[in-house]
């Protein structure tokens, strides 16, 4: 039975032998196509194409006939998206966050306070927080968080 939730649509056995540690090594050129960073990465040409929408830092260049080339740094960036999607589970506002804003993961200053956000709003706090995590644990997180607020105003 197919996967369709898996990086490349295969079993999810195939998914499991794709993580991050299993792929090929990057050979030593300037320029891959898409296929070539398809095959790298563990990720079809269709999804490399919607990612360049959206993460901002992924800009392949473009020469005859819109054909894409990708450079060293760019195969390494969409190994770090994936990883982040994939292995990670983050949403793709979250890893767009983990990947614009490194001091973003977990690391605290002397308040206890997400380093970036000790002066900034509550929502840019949770939000950076909450990015942090799988989207899972964020339901859990918050869930547990809204029962003590609940708590707190009942008495």
């Amino acid at each position: 039975m197919t996967d369709l939730f898996s990086p490349m649509g295969g079993t999810e056995v195939d998914a499991v032998t794709r993580s991050s540690s299993a792929l090929p090594p990057i050979p030593a050129k300037r320029y891959f196509t898409i296929g070539e960073v398809s095959e790298l990465c563990g990720v079809k040409a269709h999804v490399l194409r919607y990612w360049e929408q959206e993460f901002t830092q992924l800009k392949p260049l473009k020469r005859r006939g819109n054909r894409r080339y990708y450079q060293h740094h760019e195969v390494l960036l969409v190994r770090r998206i994936r990883e982040l999607l994939y292995d990670q589970g983050y949403t793709i506002h979250g890893a767009r966050i983990q990947l614009s804003h490194p001091s973003v993961n977990g690391n605290t200053n002397g308040n206890g306070h997400a380093n970036g956000h000790a002066n900034g709003s509550m929502s840019n706090y949770v939000n950076a927080q909450s990015a942090q995590m799988p989207q899972s644990a964020v339901s859990a997180d918050l869930r547990a968080k809204l029962e003590e607020i609940i708590q707190l105003l009942q008495h």
